[in-house]
């Protein structure tokens, strides 16, 4: 080797063995930048195969940017005290949180809470600005009945200090529970944007910004766990009910604050818990629900177009007891309210309505919302499926009122037990037998007067419901009645159409459905 070749080698050498030294050097020292991730280290399988880490994100940055424009509400409603004693302590909203007189004491005018007097009543909740001009998004729970709103902002990230005014109630939709206000702050206020809760999905991160139990600006993180729930909160809400599910840490208080996305932008209006104990079970009105509601929230009213039907989702059990296609989906017509626009249009109990203006309908849900967001007196061109065949139908809507929120969607009855080889007996109506169940005199058919508790009709008929159709025929009759059912074949879904009296008197009409034994 010629002393060229040495003095290379030699110079290569130094410098490696420098790097290596610097390295062990400045690593002791620890004069090397750590990872901001907090989970940065190199971890491996038993193979010694690097293994596949998880960065974690800190929400500091988000936190910071969302925390002003999240407000605390108060609301006050003047109320008789002879009112409270009916009312529960939460008024039946699952965020109201109430100061009272503590253990009964008396008023300063002397007179105990059971008096009938005036009694002024406070409640709490959240918001968050959507405008730089004042507008505020919240729950419509929060401020019902208020005399006076005021809002809370401004606050720093602790809470503290901030500016209290009073808001005035721009609009409100008791039926999705959203409310807008509006407050003269004098200067810019700052503003979240409104991302798309269509996109989210379940696993993704949501952050819940509020002011539970009076606790201002609390921040909670967690994940969506489920979206498109329904809790039947109330039967302004019922036909309306598509709750993000979420296990972010909700609380009296989070009523109307927003739940947002890592990138801070809103999702969905923390709206309801699930009692009971149960831990990690919040709900939210997805923000794109409030997104087609704002530019009638603005004007004052909020109008939905109606076309008066009580429909479900096709289950499994409905396609077989129509004798379906398994992949069939739609919406099932239960009930069509007589002299509105759905009769007037010929649609038909046990219809399938599977396009509305040539849009796949894929559920009640997907039905209620495209008829609910066209403006009254718009022409729906709707195809349906009726005794295996496609028929097109045009119905023009009329405005939904609260009265007729009731019937969109029927209730299905807590149903119990129940002879013939369905497991039932049934007789003619009678005057008495209408008395004693509450059934109308319009409703036609045989009652049901026992139901046999492990049997096909066990699960699903009561005693005192009335069956008017038994597999597309007419029962008026127990003569019609035993013929439609030795008609029946054994392993086959039947499809029965019954009217039950309901609560208060209300005639609640539906199909169900049974498994005939084989």
């Amino acid at each position: 080797m010629n002393p060229s070749t040495k003095r290379i080698l030699s110079t290569i050498a130094i410098i490696i063995a420098s790097v290596a030294f610097g390295v062990i050097i400045s690593a002791d020292l620890g004069l090397m930048r750590t990872s901001n991730a907090q989970s940065a280290a190199i971890q491996t399988t038993s193979g010694g195969v690097p293994a596949v880490s998880v960065t974690i994100p800190s929400f500091a940055d988000v936190a910071a940017r969302v925390m002003p424009a999240v407000v605390s509400i108060t609301s006050t409603e003047v109320i008789k005290t002879s009112d409270l004693r009916n009312k529960s302590p939460f008024g039946g909203d699952p965020f109201e949180f109430f100061f009272p007189n503590p253990n009964g004491q008396r008023s300063p005018h002397g007179k105990m809470p059971d008096e009938d007097d005036e009694r002024k009543q406070v409640a709490g909740g959240s918001g968050f600005i959507i405008s730089p001009d004042g507008y505020i998004v919240t729950n419509n729970h929060v401020i019902d009945g208020a005399s006076k709103v005021q809002v809370h902002w401004g606050a720093d990230e602790n809470g503290s200090g901030g500016h209290t005014s009073e808001a005035k109630i721009i609009g409100r939709d008791p039926a999705t529970d959203i409310a807008l206000l509006k407050i003269e702050a004098g200067q810019t206020l700052p503003s979240l944007p409104l991302g798309d809760s269509d996109r989210i999905r379940k696993g993704d991160w949501a952050l819940a910004v509020g002011n539970p139990y009076q606790f201002e600006n609390t921040l909670t993180v967690g994940v969506i766990s489920a979206k498109g729930r329904a809790l039947g909160l109330s039967d302004q809400t019922r036909s309306f009910e598509n709750f993000i599910q979420t296990d972010a840490a909700i609380n009296f208080g989070n009523s109307g604050g927003p739940l947002m996305n890592i990138n801070g932008e809103v999702i969905g209006i923390n709206t309801a818990i699930r009692g009971g104990g149960a831990q990690g079970l919040g709900f939210a009105t997805p923000i794109n629900t409030a997104k087609r509601l704002l530019p009638q929230l603005r004007q004052g009213k909020v109008t939905r177009g109606y076309l008066g039907m009580g429909i479900l989702d096709l289950s499994e059990d409905a396609r077989a007891g129509f004798e379906l296609p398994p992949d069939t989906r739609g919406a099932l017509v239960q009930t069509v309210e007589e002299g509105k626009p759905a009769a007037k249009a010929g649609i038909q109990p046990g219809d399938v309505i599977i396009e509305a203006d040539k849009h796949p309908i894929t559920s009640n849900r997907a039905l209620i919302d495209y008829i609910s967001y066209q403006p009254v007196g718009s022409k729906i061109d709707l195809t349906v499926i009726r005794d295996g065949k496609h028929r097109n139908l045009t119905a023009s809507t009329i405005e939904r009122t609260l009265e007729t929120d009731k019937t969109d969607t029927p209730k299905t009855e807590e149903v119990a037990p129940a002879r013939n080889k369905l497991g039932m007996s049934v007789q003619e109506l009678t005057p008495q037998l209408r008395q004693t169940y509450g059934q109308s005199d319009t409703i036609a058919g045989v009652v049901v007067t026992s139901v046999k508790e492990v049997s096909a009709a066990g699960d699903v008929l009561s005693e005192g419901e009335v069956i008017s159709e038994v597999q597309g025929e007419k029962v008026t009759n127990l003569a019609q009645f035993r013929a439609a059912i030795d008609r029946l074949k054994p392993g086959q879904t039947a499809r029965i159409y019954v009217t039950s009296a309901g609560r208060g008197g209300a005639a609640i009409s539906g199909y169900r459905f049974i498994h005939v034994p084989q």
